[in-house]
């Protein structure tokens, strides 16, 4: 596909380099050496992707994220054609903090409706629509910052990380398919080298994706594994490397800590990298997100946000109490399971899926 891509005969094996601080506590292999794996075709038919990976959308995305409870609530509350008065507001009330909004934000957004209402603001419950969806984008859009790859700084290097579970490994390749989309040169580095299988899982998304995988076997060391990467990236010219971690929670010091190592280590090759460190959330998790968050900031310095599972599943909430707690960028949102299922975040789009359709006269202007 590309001359990069193609295995070429390696120099005999190089111990780790004597710039990457030695291992931490915890128990880890000799690392091997490092392995490039280049994407093989895969024939039509028999792809070892899931199928539900790689067919289209049928309802797409807007229409899967109208589907989520949140959603739901707000436009079935509204659509009844709902009376102005404080049991109106108690129902918005009572839908927000059960779609994980945080009872700060909630607070915040009923008590000015509330206000309003009194005041006589509003002439029927659709006005108070209006004004709801204001509030809403106005949280929203200053976090609505989607992740620009800075040329100058090639290889730029995004470093995933994230509690276990919430689909780190799924939203690299996703990422991979989006950036290559794009005309870039990328590579992918298997630094979860803690879960069973996640190399193996992280090979199948390259060869999905023909993007090359730089790994060692598991229990390698993470920072070794990811700056032997580096070096690669570097010295093939290419434009992208996204590096995939070890799902940790947030009170696994140890494992926290070497989230610092490999910032450490990679700074030995390239001072300013990682360019961008990604936290991956999972929706379904409300407030404990940001708890999550919250811990990873002081670990692994987070630059910025996806956000998965807001298809039906997901309250989707979350998202408004990310942004007010932290006002960190908001990069992508996952709706499904397909590849073309990570989207850059929409504050827009996403606030009107929430609501009964307005005319654009209606919305105003905001």
């Amino acid at each position: 596909m590309f001359d990069w891509f193609k295995k070429k005969p390696q120099p005999a094996a190089v111990p780790a380099s004597p710039s990457a601080e030695p291992q931490t506590a915890e128990t880890r292999a000799e690392p091997a050496a490092p392995t490039i794996s280049s994407p093989e075709p895969v024939p039509t038919g028999s792809s070892p992707i899931e199928p539900a990976l790689i067919e289209p959308v049928a309802t797409g995305w807007w229409g899967k994220l109208r589907q989520s409870r949140f959603a739901t609530g707000l436009r079935g509350l509204f659509s009844s054609n709902p009376k102005l008065d404080d049991a109106l507001l108690d129902e918005i009330e009572t839908i927000l903090l059960g779609a994980d909004v945080g009872v700060t934000a909630t607070d915040t957004l009923v008590e000015d409706l509330r206000r309003r209402m009194h005041a006589r603001e509003f002439e029927d419950a659709h006005a108070l629509q209006r004004h709801l969806r204001a509030q809403l984008l106005a949280m929203l859009r200053p976090v609505a910052q989607p992740l620009v790859i800075d040329a100058a700084r090639a290889p730029f290097v995004i470093l995933t990380v994230g509690v276990n579970g919430v689909g780190k490994t799924t939203t690299i390749g996703k990422l991979a398919h989006r950036f290559q989309k794009d005309g870039l040169k990328l590579a992918l580095a298997a630094g979860d080298t803690f879960r069973a299988a996640a190399v193996e899982q992280l090979k199948v998304w390259g060869e999905r994706n023909g993007v090359t995988v730089v790994a060692q076997g598991q229990n390698a060391d993470a920072a070794a594994v990811i700056f032997d990467a580096l070096q690669a990236a570097k010295s093939r010219g290419l434009d992208l490397l996204i590096a995939d971690t070890a799902g940790r929670l947030h009170t696994q010091q140890g494992l926290m800590a070497e989230l610092s190592k490999v910032a450490r280590v990679l700074a030995k090759l390239d001072e300013t990298a990682p360019h961008e460190v990604l936290m991956v959330i999972d929706g379904t998790t409300g407030q404990n997100a940001v708890n999550q968050v919250r811990q990873f900031l002081a670990a692994a310095k987070v630059s910025g946000l996806v956000v998965t599972k807001l298809d039906g599943s997901a309250k989707g909430g979350v998202v408004f109490a990310l942004a007010r707690e932290f006002g960190l960028p908001i990069r992508f949102v996952g709706l499904g399971e397909t590849m073309e299922d990570l989207r850059v975040f929409d504050p827009d789009a996403f606030v009107d899926a929430l609501l009964p359709e307005l005319g654009s006269a209606e919305r105003g202007t905001s």
